[in-house]
């Protein structure tokens, strides 16, 4: 399994968070169930079996849901007072409702474990709970809301603090001895000093796992993981900020075929910049496939150049450079009326597709049947060079059609044999004279909603039919991050009876829809046989838009663009994989040690 993969697969631990009602809700019931199981263990009686009951609950929301209410509504007000981020509403009360329920379950289990052995761990047991909700919630505000740490102990400490408090009135109310022969004093100490005690044991934790960010790419763990969170809460790029800094400016291609109606005007743009569209959500180049498309007047279809997580960019506002450069390459096109019939090669697992218009071709390079993922630049530049050697033609123009998705395969990468076969299957075109007059016709469609979840981006499904001496070839784009294994083949099966003869899909490659809920998400995993009749339909639609163009390929450098940088996006993968590496070591020992600590003090101390 690839580090990506590894990456990928953390998203499933997050979810959406209940709104702060619901929160509140659950914190009154379950407090109150806290208490009765809490009496159940150690009953203290004050009437019947029934006042008992109610006395428990009561006890229960008193001490334990009572300072969750009021920290859940305050936190908040304290992280936005100190700058912090990420800890709106719902986050702090659903954090004040967990912090409840890890102290509460502790109480009852340390109750319970001194009702076997004929101790009386009633008091102890919570003021370990306390404490151990308190390691929750400063675990959880270092983390993620960018504020000090004095600060996050400060906040953090609240929670716990009131907790300790109702339990000392409830017991002077009630005269229960324990805590007048403890003394308060000595109990919120005990507290204190053992909060101190996890506050250390998590700080050296933090400190070991961001260490290897800050030395390799300038910025830690906790910030990026906060203001990621940030950007799936809120929807900003500050997290672009960091890339930024960390970045490289790289000079790089990209391919334009365009084709222009007879009055001049510019009927459709195929593009294949070699940009990345990642990492993910809308951060950096993710949705270029749309903002690039929606950059131009024309029916435009942004295919996958050559382009690993390398060549991300490290924000949407670099998009504008690969824009500038398709401009230029239309400024320096020329055009032709006469175009070549669509022909494929194989050599092997690679497969290439190629059309020649004026100047250039359009390669359609994918290696299904079998799987694989990115065709790294490199090799992409090799197999264009090359081209140009075999063909005579100056701008060829390649697309990695992104069309056959295996997890485990990764990318093409150089000394990869997938790279010797594409330039061997390159070896293998014959040139072709433009001798036939071009038609094409195009569709676009968003399939009737389709959104992320079903691995479609905002430009949905593009298809351009290009007619060449009777021969109908159909490029079909999806807006998204590849395409499950042998989905492709199911397609080309399904749309025999059209009057096409030659078909290819491709997508994108765009990362918008790999969300929190999906690190990967290929199309075709869900709504296979929808999706299907959609492609039909954009076909015989783009069919009956059919009309003679002239037609012309260029391409053309961008420079200067911001990206990740070369190696630093498998630097930050490889970092981040070795940081969850470590962390599953590291987090258990220090814990462990901080617990065995804090159990000592409380209990026999």
């Amino acid at each position: 399994m690839s580090s990506m993969s590894n990456v990928a697969g953390l998203s499933k631990w997050i979810r959406t968070l209940p709104n702060a009602k619901s929160s509140v809700l659950m914190i009154i019931i379950l407090s109150f169930i806290i208490g009765v199981l809490l009496f159940l263990l150690q009953p203290v009686s004050v009437g019947n079996g029934l006042e008992d009951f109610f006395y428990g609950g009561a006890f229960g929301f008193v001490v334990f849901g009572l300072p969750a209410i009021i920290t859940g509504s305050t936190d908040q007000l304290w992280v936005e007072s100190l700058n912090g981020i990420n800890l709106k509403a719902k986050h702090s009360m659903f954090l004040a409702l967990v912090s409840m329920s890890l102290a509460g379950i502790v109480g009852i289990i340390g109750t319970g474990v001194g009702l076997i052995f004929n101790m009386n761990l009633f008091f102890n047991s919570i003021l370990f709970g306390c404490v151990i909700a308190f390691g929750f919630n400063i675990l959880v505000i270092l983390a993620t809301t960018r504020i000090k740490l004095f600060n996050s102990f400060i906040i953090a400490i609240i929670q716990p603090l009131l907790m300790i408090g109702m339990l000392i009135i409830t017991s002077f109310l009630n005269n229960i001895d324990y805590i007048f022969s403890l003394g308060y004093i000595t109990t919120i100490f005990k507290v204190i000093i053992a909060s101190v005690i996890f506050l250390i044991a998590i700080y050296a934790f933090i400190s070991v796992v961001e260490s290897p960010m800050k030395k390799n790419l300038g910025f830690g763990a906790m910030e990026i993981l906060s203001y990621f969170i940030l950007h799936m809460n809120e929807g900003t790029n500050t997290i672009e900020q960091l890339f930024d800094n960390a970045g490289e400016a790289i000079d790089t291609l990209v391919g334009v075929a365009s084709f222009r109606r007879l009055d001049g005007s510019i009927k459709a743009l195929f593009l294949s910049p070699c940009v990345h569209p990642g990492p993910l959500g809308d951060i950096g180049g993710s949705n270029m496939p749309t903002i690039l498309a929606n950059s131009f007047d024309a029916f435009t279809m942004v295919a996958h150049g050559p382009s690993t997580h390398d060549f991300n960019p490290v924000s949407s506002d670099e998009i504008v450079k690969i824009e500038d450069a398709v401009r230029k390459a239309l400024d320096n096109m020329e055009y032709s009326p006469k175009a070549s019939e669509f022909i494929r090669y194989s050599y092997k697992k690679a497969n290439v597709g190629v059309q020649f218009f004026k100047n250039g071709t359009i390669m359609l390079s994918t290696l299904a049947p079998s799987g694989s993922d990115d065709i790294e630049y490199a090799v992409g530049l090799a197999a264009m060079i090359e081209s140009q050697k075999e063909l005579g033609t100056e701008n060829n123009i390649l697309v990695d059609c992104h069309n056959s998705f295996n997890e485990e395969k990764g990318g093409v990468l150089p000394g990869n044999p997938e790279l010797f076969q594409l330039i061997d299957t390159i070896k293998l075109i014959e040139p072709l004279d433009l001798e036939h007059d071009i038609k094409v016709g195009c569709y676009y469609t968003d399939l009737g909603g389709f959104d992320k979840h079903q691995g479609i981006g905002e430009s949905g499904l593009k298809t351009m039919v290009v007619e060449v001496n009777g021969q109908r070839t159909a490029y079909v784009l999806f807006d998204s991050n590849n395409m499950e294994l042998g989905y492709r083949e199911t397609i080309f099966n399904a749309v025999e009876d059209l009057d096409i003869d030659e078909i290819e899909v491709m997508t994108t490659d765009t990362h918008t829809v790999n969300t929190l809920s999906a690190g990967y998400n290929p199309v075709g995993t869900v709504e296979k046989e929808k999706i299907i009749e959609f492609v039909k339909i954009s076909i015989n639609e783009a069919i009956k838009d059919l009309e003679p163009v002239e037609a012309g390929t260029n391409t053309e450098r961008i420079l200067n663009l911001k990206t990740f940088g070369p190696n630093n996006s498998t630097e930050l993968i490889s970092t981040i994989s070795s940081i969850v590496a470590v962390s599953k070591i590291i987090a258990p020992l220090t814990f462990i040690v901080a617990i065995i600590f804090v159990i000592i003090w409380i209990f026999v101390l």
